[in-house]
């Protein structure tokens, strides 16, 4: 499927029914949505499918998968790494970009089905999730990318998951002023975090290797807003040639063969957010050939061997491509969520902050 850049991009609804009818079949009757049958499941990538569903319309669907989530939150706020079968499996830890995400999610349903009842009744799961996630969060102002077992966190923190977590404060400030909610806190976190993403580059990977060969830790703070305009278009233009291969997609490491759907979706969206159209475009017109018969999405492809790999179909994935086809198309009400940004820091605050 092809498209002419100098008309506009309609939604595709006929070529990405099997994508949706893919998504339900995964649900649950409880509502999780594991990886892929067999697969487990993990409380951000789960809700990358349910914000597939509401694009696609299954807001029924969509809402029992945040239902799931409910069932399941710690007192805490948060939950688990991984759940297989219905139970929690990977209790080593808890995520902080995995926790905060649900405030994505939940805005994201409310802007499309304009349910006001369902925005009230999961205002207090968002709220345990992002006072967990702001706990975690240093003086320096990145947030820790998880705690252990017992809360403890672990000391250091991620490039792309505190880029989500900055924009899963977004959107819990939209969700807290939508219900005349203030919440100061949230705010001084979100542009605490900022300030240390876009200044103070010493605070992440202090305890590991540099996670910069990834292709997210290279778009996901423009993806998330916290660089846009200019500044976002030349950090997506500094390293363009490294992960973007023409005419497959984008690599998910700069030395690897290997390029990703779900990576060249978010990077997708991530140019239409700096206004580059053309290759927004271009690249995801490139993802068609990467489907099943059936219509479906594979992982990726390696290009080196020419196989498909690995020969899975996750749900998240699944669940970026409906994000991208509606940021490029306007087809929902929540189609610029990652493409714009409007809850400003004060300039002022952050100079003072870091010391300018």
């Amino acid at each position: 499927m092809t498209s002419q850049h100098s008309d506009p991009y309609y939604y595709p609804a006929d070529a990405l029914r099997p994508t949706v009818d893919y998504l339900l079949a995964a649900q649950r009757a409880s509502g999780e949505i594991p990886w892929f049958e067999g697969g487990h499941t993990d409380p951000w990538n789960h809700t990358e499918a349910a914000m597939g569903l509401s694009i696609a319309g299954e807001l029924q669907a969509a809402e029992r998968a945040y239902d799931w989530l409910q069932s399941e939150q710690l007192d805490d706020g948060s939950w688990w790494a991984s759940y297989v079968n219905g139970k929690a499996a990977n209790v080593t830890r808890r995520e902080t970009n995995y926790v905060a995400y649900i405030a994505t999610g939940v805005w994201h349903h409310y802007l499309i089905s304009k349910d006001r009842d369902f925005l009230e009744r999961f205002f207090p799961v968002v709220e345990r999730a992002i006072e967990f996630v702001v706990a975690m969060q240093s003086e320096h102002g990145e947030v820790a990318w998880a705690c252990d077992t017992i809360g403890n966190p672990m000391d250091d923190a991620l490039v792309t998951g505190s880029s989500s977590v900055y924009k899963s404060l977004e959107c819990a400030l939209h969700i807290a002023r939508s219900l005349g909610i203030l919440k100061p806190r949230w705010r001084e976190a979100r542009q605490k975090l900022g300030v240390a993403l876009r200044h103070r580059p010493e605070r992440f990977d202090r305890n590991w290797e540099s996670k910069s060969r990834y292709a997210m830790d290279w778009f996901y703070p423009v993806l998330a807003g916290v660089f846009e305009g200019e500044q976002g278009r030349e950090r997506l233009n500094a390293r363009w040639s490294e992960f973007v291969e023409p005419e497959l997609g984008c690599r998910c490491e700069n030395h690897q063969p290997w390029v990703t759907v779900a990576e060249s979706c978010e990077l997708t969206m991530a140019l239409l957010g700096v206004g580059d159209i053309v290759r927004a475009r271009t690249l995801f017109d490139g993802l068609w050939q990467w489907r099943d018969e059936s219509g479906v999405f594979w992982t990726g492809y390696q290009f080196v061997e020419d196989i498909l790999w690995p020969l899975e179909q996750p749900t998240w994935t699944s669940g970026a491509v409906l994000l991208a086809a509606d940021a490029l198309s306007h087809h929902t009400a929540a189609s610029r969520l990652f493409t714009q940004v409007d809850t400003k820091e004060r300039p002022t605050l952050e100079r003072r902050q870091v010391g300018l």
